[in-house]
């Protein structure tokens, strides 16, 4: 079969990188760093939304969110880009990756800036609003997972084609940098003109009613990247293997495909024939030929997508409470609320800055060069060791605030170079061009269903058995020690499931899916 495949097909899998390939990149990435900005900035605000909308007239401490509406604010866009995942999943394939990629973004572009809106002033108006349009913007950010690193991995060559799509889901890097500067830039201004008190000075003078303003404008900015890149991703044609293997149109990706390497590529119109009438190349996903042939790797790009993500984003959307909990950011009673949001802004911007974004680029450079296995299995097995050396001595770390931001670094290091990245990569190239997108999409939405497991399991976990030391309102958990030992058990687990994930380095994608062999016939899993 690896002699029938199409001229425009093998085209791709041999050119040389061009300019093209990193318009690409640029023009999926923008969405990915959009689609961290705001998923991630919201971890900043919620403190400063807890102090204007639930803090009491006679308090002795800043208000904060109801358990209950902190996990709705906090986990309703995961829901959503669980949502979004499956269903852009399912029509990238069925309609075309181009023709649904365009609705991804403006629902980010629309929901962004509803988010920043309220309708009504109580606080239950308020977190009404703020949630609805946070789970369209979920819904809008989930169908960028599969869409994105499909069409990427349909546009690259076999030699660099890991390090596209890394390169691709390594925007998100930059978004949550840039969710942190765009904090700090938004808080340390308003500090500068209305210069609060600490709130055990003046509880009232400590959240000024300008404060309101500071997490609209923070959240409502990632509407900008979003509707920047909308044109770009319009201009762009459908990606060839869609075009020939998918809708049956060998003429029109010989033409688009000769556009884009600026080379003559004939159609091929019989060849193509062939190669969609044989039986191998018709079964669907709910077939038990399926789930002879893929699936294995289907339950290995699953699993490890889900344990990655609840220790991921567990981390991430609670690095605040990590942080003044070992006394990193000072309890809020000696901040104002604006100060608050700078603080914990700058403490997510170090950790983005020293471990998250060069994670990623790591990943990038190496990823053709050790392949995707390697880096997950690697990734997983030093996740596992930083979060047991953050978790067992947990008590020791409080009076070594330093050493354990430099262990917590390289917990998001790794998970960077590592499993975060390969994840996204591996189920853009292992299934076939019919169930590429769909594929993409479960394997990412079990991801979510371990985001939306961390968000909500890591806010009650990680609340301290002493009544004197939890948020207020909230039940008693098993402490943020148990929690990160918890977590550094699901990552050694993480590195298990890996084994059941093929490699697809220096593979054309037909070759990767197993659809090329020898004898003419797929390989099953099992």
């Amino acid at each position: 079969m690896a002699g029938d495949q199409l001229q425009v097909l093998n085209a791709l899998d041999v050119a040389k990188t061009q300019w093209y390939h990193f318009t690409a990149i640029v023009i999926a990435g923008m969405g990915f760093f959009t689609d961290a900005y705001d998923l991630f900035s919201i971890s900043i605000v919620t403190r400063l939304i807890g102090r204007i909308y639930y803090t009491a007239t006679d308090a002795k401490t800043p208000g904060s969110l109801p358990i209950n509406v902190n996990a709705a604010v906090t986990g309703v866009a995961l829901c959503g880009t669980l949502a979004g995942q499956l269903c852009f999943g399912w029509l990238g394939d069925k309609l075309g990756r181009k023709k649904v990629y365009g609705i991804t973004l403006v629902l980010m572009v629309i929901s962004s800036i509803g988010q920043g809106l309220s309708f009504g002033h109580e606080p239950k108006a308020v977190m009404a609003t703020l949630c609805f349009f946070r789970f369209w913007l979920g819904f809008g950010v989930g169908g960028d997972y599969p869409l994105s690193a499909t069409i990427m991995s349909e546009y690259a060559n076999k030699k660099t084609r890991g390090a596209f799509i890394a390169a691709v889901f390594a925007m998100q890097g930059f978004g949550i940098l840039a969710g942190g500067i765009v904090s700090l830039i938004v808080s340390a201004g308003f500090e500068h003109k209305y210069k609060p008190p600490a709130f055990s000075v003046n509880p009232a003078a400590s959240c000024p009613p300008a404060s309101d303003y500071i997490w609209r404008i923070i959240l409502m900015f990632g509407a900008v990247p979003a509707g920047m890149t909308y044109y770009w991703r319009m201009k762009m044609p459908e990606t060839a293997r869609y075009t020939a293997l998918v809708a049956h149109n060998a003429k029109q990706a010989a033409e688009d495909m000769s556009r884009v390497l600026q080379v003559e590529l004939p159609p091929e119109e019989e060849k193509l024939d062939n190669i969609v009438d044989d039986e191998r190349n018709q079964f669907g996903l709910f077939t038990w030929e399926f789930a002879r042939t893929y699936g294995v790797r289907l339950l290995g790009t699953t699993s490890t997508w889900f344990l990655l993500d609840i220790s991921y984003y567990s981390q991430n959307l609670f690095q605040k409470d990590l942080f003044t909990s070992i006394g990193w950011i000072p309890a809020a009673t000696k901040m104002s609320a604006i100060r608050e949001v700078y603080k914990v802004a700058r403490a997510q911007t170090l950790i983005a800055l020293c471990g998250t974004v060069p994670g990623y680029w790591f990943t990038v450079a190496f990823i053709d060069i050790i392949g995707r296995f390697t880096i997950q299995i690697m990734g997983f097995f030093f996740m596992t060791v930083f979060l047991f050396a953050l978790g067992i001595p947990y008590h020791h770390w409080k009076t070594h605030k330093i050493g354990f931001i430099v262990m917590y670094s390289f917990t998001f290091f790794f998970s960077n170079f590592g499993p975060n990245a390969t994840t996204f990569v591996v189920p853009a190239e292992v299934f076939p061009a019919r169930l590429r997108s769909t594929c993409h999409g479960i394997s990412a939405a079990a991801g979510k269903a371990g985001a939306i497991v961390g968000a909500f399991g890591f806010l009650y976990l990680s609340q301290d058995k002493n009544v004197k030391l939890r948020t207020t309102g909230y039940p008693a958990g098993i402490g943020m020690k148990d929690s990160l030992i918890l977590l550094a058990c699901l990552s050694f687990l993480g590195m298990l499931f890996t084994l059941l994930v093929p490699e697809a380095k220096g593979k054309s994608l037909e070759e990767a899916a197993g659809e090329e062999q020898d004898d003419g016939k797929i390989q099953p899993d099992a």
